[in-house]
């Protein structure tokens, strides 16, 4: 068997980047990821067992995904075979599946199917695996730096299990680079070392990602002048050099995806359009999927705007249609109109919060929230022999479309839910609200009125007649 984590001998060493000849070869080499890896943590302990199962790995760029995949493997000696969503197809995966076959029928081995980016395959391609992964023909390893929850298909995500990666923070990004001076063959050989704070700077811009990190600190001796009795020494200004080189590589898989889409989404709703279109633009610019940027405008669109505009939804629902139907480049003209619509329109989430209030006293009430006799369907036979539907007002045969009319149990009438804020159409909603209420309870108390003037009526004829 080849060892996955062989370092090519003699002058290929030069020729292998930094990144991969410091690849971990066992789980202790491993700089973060505690919360899996740990002692007696979920990752560690299927490993450690032998009992290891189909997973879909969740993380940033150069969190240690494919690392994890492999020594999976390594440690189990299962049979690792890796694909690409990008450039592989159904007709590669039914391949590897069948020789899964071959190898557990003839040699009892297990192969470990690891597929990198898997949120790029679509739903059919995804179909493919069900029935290999249900059987156990393959432990499927996904790869992906989106949410499962929106990328990957129900049926998969059922029958694998969620792990989420984390990026790593400043010092475990520190503690990589330290390893990689202290132990990698070329940069010894070469006499690396790190002035005064440019450890610190790789650690800025390597943004969690060890991928990265590993990255810029070559490129940054490549760039580093030789000293003529020394080695060489990586000062800030080589560091810099580097990171705004071609040879630094700042496309997706290096861009701090969360940290970015995180700016982006909260400076439209801060109602900033000119932050939002330039880290719309790098997100753009770093090949970023324009569907993935509109289907956070359009959640955006429902929990920050809401009723305070209501065009809003409808602006980010015809965007996203129509980045479906045109495509990148031009997409981008169509976010960009999506973004500054939504980044100056009125903002509130009263709808956001009014839904979080009604699950909580859903939750709260649990078998005590029971439908009203008068609002349950009377769609069949015996319904009024039961009460249901008995004593219905039917809004629209009253004036003005509305009716006093309890909508909930007796003990739940007072609750607000959605309390709209004064914000664009919301102030309207608001107004016409408190508007309604108010005529309701003016006709109620004409109404009560006219009762009691009524009895008071009656009360005196009968008076009359007794005597």
């Amino acid at each position: 068997m080849t060892d996955l984590f062989q370092t090519p001998p003699g002058d290929d060493e030069e020729m292998t980047p930094l990144a991969a000849r410091m690849r971990p070869k066992s789980l202790d080499d491993i700089v973060g990821q505690e919360h899996l890896i740990g002692p007696g943590k979920v990752l560690r302990v299927q490993i450690e067992r032998d009992r290891i199962f189909s997973s879909i790995f969740w993380g940033p760029p150069g969190s240690g995904k494919t690392t994890l995949a492999m020594l999976m493997a390594k440690h189990t000696k299962s049979r690792f075979i890796r694909l690409s969503a990008v450039g592989s197809g159904v007709a590669d995966v039914r391949k590897v599946i069948e020789a899964a076959k071959g190898e557990r029928d003839l040699y009892r081995r297990r192969t470990i199917l690891f597929i990198d980016e898997i949120h790029r395959f679509n739903k059919a391609q995804q179909d493919v695996l069900l029935p290999a992964v249900e059987r156990g023909l393959v432990i499927l390893i996904g790869a992906t730096t989106e949410n499962p929850s929106y990328e990957v298909i129900p049926p998969l995500r059922s029958r694998t299990r969620t792990l989420r990666l984390l990026g790593l923070e400043e010092e475990q990004v520190l503690e990589v680079i330290d390893r990689a001076l202290s132990r990698d063959v070329v940069l010894k050989r070469r006499e690396v070392e790190l002035d005064e704070d440019a450890g610190s700077l790789i650690a800025d811009l390597a943004g969690g990602d060890a991928r990265r990190a590993l990255n810029i600190l070559e490129m940054s001796a490549a760039l580093a002048p030789q000293n003529k009795n020394a080695g060489i020494t990586v000062t800030l200004e080589d560091v810099r050099n580097a990171a705004q080189s071609r040879g630094g590589s700042y496309d997706k898989a290096g861009d701090r995806h969360y940290d970015i889409i995180s700016a982006f989404i909260k400076s439209v709703r801060g109602s900033d359009p000119d932050a939002a279109l330039i880290w719309l633009a790098k997100m753009l610019t770093s090949g970023e999927s324009p569907i993935f940027i509109a289907r956070r405008l359009l959640i955006l669109a429902s929990e920050d705007i809401g009723n305070a505009d209501p065009m809003g939804l409808l602006v980010a629902a015809s965007g996203a249609k129509a980045i479906e139907i045109v495509g990148m480049p031009e997409a981008n003209l169509i976010l960009s109109q999506m973004t500054t619509y939504l980044a100056c329109a009125k903002k509130s989430n009263a709808s956001c919060l009014a839904i979080g209030r009604a699950e909580k006293l859903v939750v709260d009430e649990g078998e005590r929230l029971q439908v009203p006799p008068h609002l349950r369907s009377s769609s069949f036979a015996a319904a009024e022999a039961f009460g249901h539907g008995v004593g219905y007002k039917y809004p629209h045969s009253f004036e003005d479309h509305i009716v006093r009319q309890d909508y909930l149990p007796e003990h739940l009438l007072s609750e607000r839910i959605y309390q709209p804020t004064e914000m664009g159409h919301e102030a309207k909603i608001g107004k016409w609200l408190e508007d309604m209420r108010n005529k309701l309870e003016k006709r109620e108390e004409t109404r009560r009125e006219a009762e009691q003037s009524e009895r008071q009526e009656s009360g005196s004829s009968g008076s009359g007649n007794c005597e």
